[in-house]
């Protein structure tokens, strides 16, 4: 529980104590001073490219024009957040179970007026060199936007080589897009804002009306939320944050500091990044000792109010901030996120106990060969002697085990951003569309040994549709077979026999409706049709013609409702052919 909380000191010291911080402000300071030497400038953005020679790697900095400070920050239309809808270059941020992504509107239309010239300097980095992307107050905003820009075309290898820094950045889109990049777990790891206690843009996206609002209520889609990693500076020193909350609230203490503290026309005045780094430099060296308060109780708020301390916000302890209590909450909240850390869906993590559970039913179905075969013996489990029940009682434990599995699985890869989803369905396509094969048909033995009727519409799980939907999407179930699959290839084979059974007793019980009659013998024609289908694209396991299949027993009812003189496609085949086929 303590490693949870020193990171943010020992982040912090690692950041301030390297080059990285210092040669993004240098490029950063290159590019305002030939931007301020034109101070008529319209509202536009300026990029541009440095070698950086210690890493054989490149720093892009973007600064935004003089009067975006003074003038466009004072204006209303400059809070406007802008939908989904209009930002098909960032479409890739929305996902099924996230699709209300909005992104700060001026910071958008800054980068679309330089998507054209962004797309060829996209295409001159690979993911073998390193890259910073860098950018001050709203020219931050534009440096994050062109990184998740290339953080989507990059393999996920490359992502490493990638980091975003930004100072005095503005928040940049809503609850939606924080979610977006959080979701994608390399990614929010890319982005660190550098923020001082004394610059107002940070907070200035943050209405009014919600300084005194509690930070956890601030999650509608019109709100905007903070992504990636916070480095707070302060004449107290320096400290890391990663979990939004936290940051959004830390944000507003500052923001409600620095609107007390000065003028709104103040705003104009630049922080100087510069002077702060080479302040923190001398206080990663020495630190002070902070006395705790005795409120803190535990090792994980002692790190979390060390952390507030060094940001400075020990110094607003006046200002009706309580930092004990602050730091408390803050605790909670991170020991949340840390949680469900721990509990992310690592599929590779389950890969042995997956290998036993479909080996334990593989040698099910191989000695279930015999006269009924897998789908039948399952079914008839309970009339089995004890020795079968028995293994029997292991193929439910697997079967619980894999479904378990799949369900998750499918749920975690449809609620994944598009394109990590995809490659995650096509890495696992094969395993899943085996499981489905030999898992549902014990699905379908259950439902119909509890009386009930069709399977397809009234009982099949969602996450088999959707595996099956993901060999539809790989166009992969089109290849021609030239010999019997060992599965049959649809898995829902089984529900359409008990539904053809049920047809057979209604043509042959009687005391049923005309119309339920035509119907029963539409149905059955259409069955024979997919059967003589599956057979003739080699789609059907042999074991479907052992003797005591349900196959082969509804064959022989059906035989008797329609008559010797019936003939039909499939009634050639089941003379003589199918023999050649098993």
């Amino acid at each position: 529980m303590v490693s949870l909380y020193s990171t943010g000191l020992e982040l912090g010291n690692l950041l301030v104590g390297s080059d990285l911080l210092n040669h993004s402000w240098d490029a950063i300071s290159k590019l305002q001073k030939d931007v301020d030497q034109n101070p008529s400038l319209p509202f536009s953005v300026k990029y541009q490219v440095h070698e950086y020679p210690p890493a054989k790697g490149s720093i892009i900095a973007f600064v935004c024009s003089p009067n975006c400070d003074v003038n466009q920050l004072q204006e209303e239309e400059f809070r406007e957040l802008v939908s989904s809808d209009a930002i098909t270059s960032f479409d890739f941020l929305c996902t099924k179970s996230n699709s209300s992504v909005s992104l700060h509107k001026a910071a958008f239309t800054l980068f679309a007026s330089l998507e054209n010239e962004l797309s060829l300097l996209k295409q001159q980095f690979t993911s073998h060199q390193p890259l910073i992307v860098t950018g001050h107050s709203v020219g931050g905003s534009v440096a994050s936007l062109f990184t998740l820009w290339l953080l989507d075309s990059l393999p996920r290898y490359g992502v490493q080589r990638l980091l975003c820094i930004t100072f005095g950045s503005p928040l940049l889109g809503n609850n939606g897009f924080q979610k977006a990049i959080s979701e994608r777990s390399a990614w929010s790891s890319c982005f660190l804002h550098v923020v001082s206690d004394k610059d107002p843009i940070p907070g200035f996206l943050i209405p009014e009306s919600d300084h005194n609002a509690s930070a956890a209520t601030l999650t509608t889609p019109t709100c905007y939320m903070p992504f990636g990693i916070y480095l707070f500076c302060s004449e107290s020193g320096f400290s890391c944050f990663e979990e939004p909350q936290s940051i959004l609230e830390l944000l507003m203490i500052m923001s409600s500091r620095c609107a007390e503290s000065q003028n709104p026309s103040n705003c104009s005045q630049v922080i100087d990044y510069g002077h702060i780094l080479e302040h923190l430099r001398s206080k990663a060296i020495c630190r002070g000792i902070v006395e705790l308060p005795d409120s803190i109780g535990n090792p994980l708020q002692a790190g979390t109010y060390l952390l507030l301390e060094a940001a400075g916000v020990g110094k607003l302890q006046q200002e009706d901030v309580d930092m004990s209590y602050l730091a408390t909450d803050i605790a909670k909240r991170a020991e949340v996120q840390a949680k469900h850390r721990q509990n992310i869906f690592d599929p590779s993590k389950k890969l042995s106990t997956l290998k036993k559970s479909m080996s334990y039913l593989e040698w099910y179905m191989k000695n279930s060969l015999e006269e009924a075969g897998y789908y039948d013996k399952y079914k008839l489990r309970r009339s089995r002697s004890r020795d079968e029940i028995e293994s029997t009682e292991q193929l439910i434990k697997h079967h619980r085990t894999l479904k378990l599995f799949w369900k998750r699985m499918v749920v975690e890869v449809e609620t994944m951003p598009w394109k990590e989803g995809r490659n995650l369905r096509k890495r696992w396509l094969y395993a899943g569309t085996n499981y489905r094969r030999m898992v549902e048909p014990l699905d379908i033995a259950e439902y119909y040994c509890r009386g009930k009727k069709d399977y397809t519409s009234h009982g099949r799980s969602e996450h088999y549709k959707l595996l099956e939907e993901w060999l539809t999407d790989e166009n992969l179930h089109a290849y021609q077979r030239s010999q019997a699959s060992s599965l049959t290839v649809d898995s829902c084979f089984w529900a359409y026999v008990e539904e053809a059974v049920i047809s057979c007793e209604v043509l042959r019980d009687g005391p049923s409706s005309s119309q339920d009659q035509e119907s029963a013998r539409e149905n059955l024609i259409k069955f024979e049709q997919y059967v003589v289908d599956m057979i003739n694209n080699f789609l059907v396991s042999p074991e479907i013609f052992l003797p005591q299949s349900s196959f082969m027993r509804w064959w022989k009812e059906y035989c008797r409702v329609v008559g010797d003189s019936y003939t039909s496609t499939l009634s050639n085949f089941m003379k003589d052919d199918f023999r050649r086929y098993a």
